[in-house]
């Protein structure tokens, strides 16, 4: 009677890309016997958002610094499939006016799409994110403060019932209430004030 050998598949790898406005994250997974198995991430800091100026350009040193990275990531994702990565952009790329510009420079460097996200888009996710990775059950507040906005999200059982996000982060906040890096009495009055007023209409 001949030997049957039968072959297991192999489990196909997915990458998820965050180009967020302080930092570029990259997650690789895959999935085995149902649920997934995380086998590396890589973290850049690319201060993307520091190079946007008044007039919301992104400058060519900022471009320098995430297409750097995107270059780096594209190394690691040699073989895979599009259908298995998803990049998203956030905050700076939605207010960058010459974002398209570098999206095109991008698509030369990384060969998967990439799209910019709305702000109410990046919540939801970082929510199903947060209902798929934690134990807890039951109404959760998720709050996520980036480099460039901030998402708040009410929700229960992977449904979210209440979806924000506002224009203030970490880098933001800096640049417009701690230029110089100093955390007077005065400033941080300033940056309170101004994050309440965000969060008033809630």
């Amino acid at each position: 009677m001949p030997i049957s050998h039968k072959s297991t598949p192999k489990p196909q790898e997915f990458a998820a890309i965050d180009l967020g406005s302080n930092s570029f994250h990259m997650v690789i997974a895959r999935v085995v016997d149902g649920a997934m198995q995380v086998l590396g991430r890589l973290k850049q800091r690319v201060h993307l958002a520091d190079g946007l100026d008044a007039r919301h350009n992104l400058s060519e040193e900022a471009m320098e610094r995430g297409l750097a990275c995107l270059a780096l990531f594209a190394e690691r994702l040699q073989g895979f499939s599009p259908s298995n990565v998803t990049i998203v952009g956030t905050h700076t790329l939605r207010e960058a006016v010459n974002a398209e510009t570098f999206l095109q420079r991008a698509a030369e460097v990384i060969p998967y799409p990439i799209e910019v996200i709305s702000g109410h888009e990046e919540a939801r996710l970082i929510f199903m994110g947060v209902e798929h990775t934690q134990p807890e059950k039951g109404r959760k507040l998720v709050i996520d403060i980036g480099g460039g906005s901030t998402e708040l999200v009410i929700g229960e059982d992977f449904e979210p019932q209440l979806v924000e996000s506002r224009r203030m982060g970490c880098v933001s906040f800096a640049q417009l209430y701690f230029p110089k890096g100093e955390i007077s009495r005065e400033n941080f009055r300033r940056a309170r004030l101004a994050a309440a007023q965000k969060l008033e209409t809630l």
